[in-house]
C-alpha cells in the first residue's frame, strides 16, 4: 500500500493515466477527462483526489507553459488577459454553482460538442495561419478577457475540456494559429489550476507525497506532449483536438445520461 492509501498496482495505473493526461493536455487540453476518473478509481476520497489532481496538473502545466514560452509560442496579449479573466470566472462559478445545477451546463456542452468535432474534421485549414495582427490590440485584450471569464466559469461548473475550449476560442476569435493558441492556453490553464490548487491546499485536501508522485508523471507527459506540439504541424494538434472532443462527448454523455 502506498502511504496506506492505495495498492501499488493502482498507483502504477494512476501514474500511467496521469502521464497520458499530461501528454494530451499539453497539446489539446482535456487531460482531466483521463486524470480525474483515474484518481477517483484509485479509491481516494473525492476531495483529496481533486486536490492531488489539481496540484499535479498545475506542476505539469507549468513545465508545458515554460516550453511553449521558450519557443515563442505564446501570445501574451491573449494569454495574460485570459489568465486574469480566469480568476474572475472561477470566482463567479463558485457562487453560481451553489444556486444552479451543473447538469444544465453539461447538457449544453453535450449538444455543442458534436458540431465542434465535425467542424474540426472538415475545416482542415483551421489554425493553420496566425493572423492575430489583423485584430486591434484593445479588441484582442477584451476578447481574451471574456474568453478567460467564460471558460473558467465553465471549468468551475463542469470541468474537463477547459484547455480544449480555450484553444478553439483563441484560434477562432483571436486569430491565432494552433501552436500559439495551445501555448497561450497553457498560461491560462496554469492560472486556473494554480487558483484551484491553492483552494484545495488551504482546505487541507492535498496529500503531498501522493500529489508530487503523480506530478512527476504529469510533468513527463506535459514535457513530451508540448515538445511534439511545437515540432509537429497544425494538423497534428487539430487531430488531437478532435480526439479530445470525442472523449469529452463520451464523458459528459455518461455523466448526464447514465450516471446522472
Amino acid at each position: 500500500m502506498f502511504l496506506g492509501l492505495i495498492p501499488y498496482s493502482k498507483l502504477i495505473f494512476l501514474c500511467c493515466a496521469v502521464f497520458l493526461a499530461g501528454f494530451i493536455d499539453s497539446i489539446a487540453g482535456g487531460g482531466g477527462v483521463i486524470s480525474i476518473p483515474a484518481y477517483l478509481l484509485s479509491g481516494l476520497d473525492p476531495k483529496v483526489a481533486f486536490g492531488c489532481s489539481k496540484t499535479s496538473s498545475c506542476l505539469g502545466t507549468t513545465l508545458a507553459a515554460g516550453r511553449y514560452i521558450r519557443n515563442g509560442a505564446v501570445n501574451w496579449t491573449v494569454a495574460v488577459p485570459s489568465a486574469i479573466g480566469a480568476l474572475v470566472g472561477a470566482r463567479i462559478a463558485s457562487l453560481v454553482v451553489l444556486a444552479l445545477d451543473p447538469v444544465v451546463f453539461q447538457k449544453i456542452i453535450l449538444f455543442v460538442l458534436p458540431f465542434v468535432a465535425v467542424f474540426l474534421i472538415f475545416k482542415r485549414d483551421f489554425g493553420e495561419r496566425n493572423t492575430s495582427g489583423e485584430v486591434p490590440k484593445g479588441k484582442m485584450i477584451a476578447i481574451a478577457s471574456v474568453i478567460g471569464v467564460l471558460i473558467a466559469f465553465y471549468d468551475g461548473l463542469v470541468g474537463p475540456g477547459t484547455g480544449t475550449f480555450a484553444i478553439i476560442a483563441f484560434c477562432s476569435l483571436c486569430k491565432l494559429d494552433l501552436k500559439t493558441a495551445s501555448g497561450s492556453a497553457k498560461v491560462f490553464n496554469w492560472a486556473s489550476n494554480f487558483a484551484s490548487m491553492v483552494s484545495f491546499l488551504l482546505a487541507g485536501k492535498v496529500i503531498w507525497a501522493m500529489a508530487l508522485t503523480t506530478a512527476v508523471c504529469s510533468m513527463a507527459g506535459n514535457f513530451v506532449g508540448s515538445g511534439m506540439a511545437i515540432k509537429k504541424n497544425p494538423a497534428f494538434i487539430r487531430v488531437m483536438l478532435t480526439i479530445v472532443c470525442a472523449l469529452l462527448l463520451l464523458k459528459l454523455g455518461y455523466d448526464v445520461l447514465i450516471a446522472g
